[in-house]
């Protein structure tokens, strides 16, 4: 197992602070979550619920995202035996890696893919097995069905499916989680679908969780969390349902990590989530506005945007401003007009044929991202007589 390393993403949040430059790069809103939820957090710790949750979490809790899940997926799930409360969607994955997988087992993920992925998939001591997305002729990443396929070998014991899609922004369609369910069926594979992002879908496209389809809910661990949905990322409340043997595994790890925590914010999770479609509507008419705009200002400064329909962040191709390394590209960047953004080759095993794309996120306040526009203007491309080309 390599090294752990110091995260890219607190990395260029060093980088932004020194040199003050907008942050685009790591994916937080800088905008808070429903009052109600917020108010609702702070009468539940002066009502006392300051001492460790049960490890499962807290019942109400857990009863509300059973509720959610049978009622915007039809899957049914046991709030006692099928529901746990992690610390965050990230303590759902690592647990889950960690009580799933032996030493040489092996785990297929879409490439490009969180780099916490491949983290907890070493710490397990597995191997990572990387099926890539590329970019079709509309700008929409999508999956070879056929590689996928073949990405999978009797050593196989998890397949990783993000989506909505980070770094992407990918949605997967029925069809793509048709081909998904077909491999996980013929070779008996559990797959662990990361939704986190699941209410940040934008132009109408839906979101199909993975256990819906026929078939997948007995081996499909689903992990989500309150932070993309309510803009609390900080306040790490997650969790992770499936069939009750999964998580029984599941949970006897997560006792030695967290065992629990949050309490209080878990009760005020519970409060809001029975409402989260309504505050959910309107965070993402907001987000596909921020969208928008971020797209518009890119393709102005000589960065074209790939297509987004879901997650909060944009990719961009640097090769119009002549730059093929987007490391040395956004190493750069933030002395140059004063932005930060990540460059997606670290969400490759292999970055070759990806190295020039980077990733921008849009989660933040239209002041911030006009601000962070006027200064991306300033990298227009120009022409030889030093005319900028338009």
């Amino acid at each position: 197992m390599s090294a752990p390393t110091t995260t890219i993403f607190t990395a260029m949040t060093a980088l932004a602070e020194r040199t003050g430059a907008v942050n685009l790069g790591q994916g937080f809103p800088d905008f808070d979550g429903p009052p109600d939820l917020l108010r609702h957090a702070k009468d539940m710790i002066d009502a006392g619920h300051n001492q460790y949750p049960p490890l499962t979490g807290v019942p109400r809790l857990r009863t509300a995202v059973a509720e959610q899940r049978a009622r915007r997926h039809g899957t049914v799930y046991d709030p006692d035996r099928e529901v746990l409360v992690t610390a965050g969607a990230t303590e759902a994955l690592a647990a889950t890696l960690l009580a799933l997988c032996e030493p040489g087992d092996e785990v297929v993920v879409f490439e490009p893919y969180y780099d916490a992925y491949r983290a907890g998939i070493e710490l397990a001591r597995a191997r990572c097995r990387t099926v890539r997305l590329r970019p079709d002729a509309t700008g929409r990443f999508r999956m070879d069905p056929d590689e996928l396929a073949a990405a999978v070998t009797p050593r196989t014991r998890l397949l990783l499916l993000n989506s909505p899609h980070n770094p992407t922004g990918t949605v997967f369609d029925r069809a793509e989680l048709a081909h998904v369910a077909a491999v996980c069926l013929r070779d008996d594979v559990i797959a662990v679908a990361d939704e986190v992002y699941e209410y940040l879908t934008y132009d109408g496209v839906p979101h199909v969780s993975l256990a819906e389809l026929p078939g997948m809910r007995d081996r499909t661990l689903v992990i989500s969390s309150a932070g993309k949905t309510f803009n609390v990322t900080g306040w790490k409340v997650g969790w992770l349902c499936g069939p009750a043997g999964l998580v029984e595994q599941v949970r006897a790890v997560k006792q030695y990590l967290t065992f629990a925590s949050g309490t209080p914010l878990q009760h005020a999770v519970a409060h809001a989530l029975p409402t989260a479609e309504h505050w959910a509507r309107g965070l993402a008419a907001t987000l596909a506005q921020n969208r928008d705009r971020l797209a518009a200002a890119l393709a102005e400064a000589g960065l074209p945007p790939y297509r987004c329909a879901g997650t909060y962040f944009l990719q961009a191709d640097t090769r119009q401003l002549g730059e093929a390394d987007g490391v040395r590209f956004c190493e750069q960047l933030p002395h140059r007009v004063g932005v930060v953004a990540i460059p997606s080759a670290v969400f490759y095993d292999d970055p070759a044929g990806a190295s020039h794309v980077v990733r921008f996120a849009f989660c933040k306040q239209p002041p911030v991202l006009a601000e962070a526009a006027r200064r991306l203007a300033g990298l227009r491309p120009r022409d030889p007589s030093g005319t900028e080309r338009r």
